[in-house]
């Protein structure tokens, strides 16, 4: 008999008890499958939701400048002007407009609270730019900038871009780390709990291969059972862990890391593969433990 996947699902009575139906390798390998599924589902969640999040930051950036201009409080006005009269001529250079007091109140409330008194401190003028296509030179509006408005700089964003993008990259090799690791402690937990009902059971199979047993009748009854076991504590911890990630807050406009660490659209679908991949390999780890006892037999 074959250890083929139709062959594993097939229900055999007399194959399944050479493997006690409970006990400690039960519990081990249904607690371990479970709790690892539990991790990956967060590990997950949280890869993809800082991924959208750095990359949300990094296009919201992207095709827009900022220019500070810091002058004396009477000088400030005609120099906020001259920019704009500026920029309206600049190549490249779909609008501009000066943030007004309210504005720059909401941009420092995060940090300093709500009764800022943002007329009272001596805040430097922000003009917002927005690029066209194609984009200006900002090399040359540096140098018309520095001599026209001594006052101004020009922030690109491009400092604040490319750390969001390699963020983005970082977190996404970080959760398939991860999801490997989990995937190795899963495999190896399952090894040892194979190889403790294998040890527990030598008697019995040295007497099945007497009268005849196949080695892969007997590998069968422990890799079938322990598959179906790293199944059910999989798909328990997965639905548990998704619950969990269902209950956490949502993404706020602020853009907060703690929140919005969920799955959206068709993301909901990753961790519904976290079961069976589970089950695979518990599968493969099942098989070797058990072939690998079979041959010390021998």
């Amino acid at each position: 008999m074959k250890l083929t996947l139709p062959a594993l699902l097939a229900p055999d009575r007399q194959a399944d008890r050479v493997v006690p139906p409970s006990g400690f390798t039960a519990q081990l390998t249904s607690f371990t499958a479970g709790a690892m599924a539990f991790l990956a589902v967060f590990a997950l969640a949280l890869s993809l939701a800082s991924g959208r999040l750095a990359e949300r930051w990094a296009s919201a950036l992207a095709g827009t400048a900022t220019i500070r201009i810091s002058a004396p409080p009477e000088q400030l006005d005609t120099q906020v002007a001259t920019v704009l009269a500026l920029l309206s001529t600049t190549p490249g250079v779909a609008s501009a407009r000066a943030l007004d007091t309210a504005e720059q109140r909401a941009l420092l409330e995060p940090w300093f609270g709500p009764d800022l008194p943002v007329d009272a401190l001596p805040l430097p003028r922000l003009i917002e730019m927005t690029e066209a296509s194609p984009g200006y030179d900002s090399q040359g509006l540096r140098l018309r900038l520095s001599a026209e408005a001594p006052g101004a700089v020009l922030d690109d964003h491009t400092r604040w871009r490319r750390p969001m993008a390699q963020a983005a990259e970082r977190l996404r090799l970080l959760g398939g780390l991860s999801l490997l690791l989990i995937a190795g402690a899963t495999a190896a937990m399952i090894t040892l709990a194979a190889n403790a009902a294998l040890s527990a059971n030598l008697p019995v199979i040295r007497v099945l291969r007497l009268v005849g047993a196949k080695d892969a009748y007997i590998v069968r009854a422990f890799v079938r059972r322990f598959t179906l076991r790293a199944l059910t504590g999989a798909g328990i911890g997965t639905l548990i862990a998704m619950i969990g990630v269902a209950l956490l807050p949502r993404a706020d406009e602020a853009g907060a890391f703690l929140t919005g660490l969920g799955f959206q659209g068709l993301g909901w679908l990753l961790p519904v593969l976290l079961p069976p991949l589970t089950a695979l390999v518990a599968f493969a780890a099942t098989r070797y433990a058990a072939f690998r006892t079979l041959k010390g037999l021998t």
